[in-house]
Formats: C-alpha cells, structure tokens, sequence
C-alpha cells in the first residue's frame, strides 16, 4: 500500500482510492487486494499507464467503502446517496490568510442551493466546513464522500468556522438521487413551455420596477413556444400558478406538476393579468 485517500485519479465522481503498487493488469479489476494478513482491504479497480500493461501505480476502493455499498443493494436494490446542497472547494494557503484561518483542513463553502439540506441548516457561503458528524474533514473530496455515503433522511450535526468563530449546524440530508432527477424534470418543463424563470433578487426588483413583490421573474422565452403564443415576455414577473402564490423558483416548478393546463398570474409594469398555457 502506498498511499490512501486518493482522490484525484479522474475514474468517478466520489475517489477515496488505495494506491497500491501490487501488480494489477487488465483483467484484474474487480478482485480483492489483500494484505499480508490475507485480510481483504480493497477492491482492484484501475492502473496508471502509459502502454496500458503495469508501471507500478494501482488503485482499490477501501473495503469499507465497498461494505457500505453492499449493504446499501441488499438493502434497497440500488445505491442512495445523501445530497447536502452546497458547492465546495480546498482551502488554499491564500485563501486560509483571506478567512483568518489557522490551517488549511477543511472545505470551503462557495455556494448553497436554495432549498436544500444547507439552505434549511443555516449553511452560508463563506462558511469553512471542519467537521461532518463529529469527524475531521479533510479536503473537498473526503467531505464529498462522507456526504454521499449517509443515507438520506440522516440528520448530521456539521461544524463550520464563520467569522473566525466555531459554530455547530445540523443538516437533515436529502437524496442526490431525487434532486437529480427533480432537475431533469424541471428541464423537460422549460422544453415544453418555452420559458426560463430566476429568482426576483433585490437588485432585479428595483430594475424592474417590482420592489416589495414575490414571486419568479421571467428570464427568456423560445420563440414559437406556448408562451409566445401566450404573450409571455421576459421581464415578466409571475405572482401565481394555479392560484397559488409562487415566491421561489422551487414553488414555481412545485406548482406545475401534474398539470396539462396552468393558470399563471403574471405582472409586467403595474399592470397585471391571468394567463393560460396548455403544457404540451
């Protein structure tokens, strides 16, 4: 075993790799890597090459990884990953003297999606992530591990330095699974209707004229789509979807499902009206 916790070799998007320099050919993945123990520590899963034979360098997923995984198709047929809602990167030495840090251990936070596990938890962006359920983070890819391999529906306390001071949130995960695929819906609605919506941020409400409003503004309309043939602009702000008032991004998408015809109020200027789009 030569080094552990690799996490930049580019085969996935979650790395906590064993190097290893045992020889392992093609062919060879997916049998164990044993110690001299004759214990199981891994499963062969790459080489590094440049003739595509052995040089020397190997990875293996730890076995405990591998554990969890298993128990995970035993238990639900499929492997569920815990989502968080947060963008992250390393801290840098730079970047540890800009947030008055004293070691470079950890991940920092550099955005939070709305509505999400962090959102809900009180995440900011800015926050250095230090701790995950009570144990060390290490860099941006350990941290992504950790995250993935807790179920969904786990709440988790996380220890974050803000402002210089330590502060403890707790997070009730979600499923990266069903935000995924919450996405990929959402995708296939903006096909179908035509338009893009955003979020009425302060600074949009007052270039548009829509200062103590809620609702979604609307960023860019297809041409020759339902919304078009509906008079739908950009610009336009959208107070309601079938009657119910939208304030978010996430409301509005929320409000839509199961409909084939919606009832939208939107406003452009002072002036309001109801318009009706059928969802092809």
């Amino acid at each position: 075993m030569s080094a552990k916790g690799r996490t930049t070799v580019g085969i996935t998007d979650y790395e906590d790799f064993i190097q290893t320099d045992a020889a392992i050919n093609p062919g060879n993945s997916g049998g164990p890597l044993i110690n001299m123990k004759g214990q199981a520590v891994g499963i062969n899963s790459a080489i590094f090459s440049k003739s595509g034979g052995y040089m020397g360098i190997g990875f293996a997923i730890p076995i405990n990884m591998v554990k969890a995984i298993k128990n995970q198709l035993i238990e639900h047929g499929k492997v569920q990953r815990g989502y968080l809602g947060v963008s992250i990167q390393a801290l840098t030495e730079d970047l540890m003297k800009s947030f008055h840090l004293k070691e470079t251990q950890g991940v920092l936070i550099s955005d939070v999606t709305k509505d999400s596990a962090a959102d809900k938890a009180g995440l900011r962006r800015g926050d250095v992530v230090v701790e995950y359920d009570h144990k060390p983070v290490k860099d941006p890819g350990h941290f992504r591990n950790m995250v993935a391999l807790t179920p969904p529906g786990t709440k988790v306390e996380i220890g974050v330095i803000r402002s210089g001071k330590k502060k403890v949130v707790t997070a009730v995960l979600g499923s990266l699974e069903e935000t995924r695929t919450a996405a990929v819906n959402e995708k296939q609605l903006v096909e179908k209707l035509g338009f893009t919506v955003q979020e009425l941020t302060e600074d949009l409400a007052r270039q548009f004229g829509y200062e103590g409003k809620t609702g979604v503004l609307i960023s860019q309309v297809a041409p020759g789509t339902p919304a078009q043939f509906a008079g739908l602009r950009p610009g336009m702000l959208i107070l309601e979807v079938n009657r119910k008032q939208v304030k978010s991004v996430r409301e509005f998408f929320d409000a839509f499902r199961g409909s084939k015809s919606v009832l939208l109020l939107v406003q452009y200027g002072p002036y309001a009206r109801y318009v009706i789009l059928q969802v092809q």
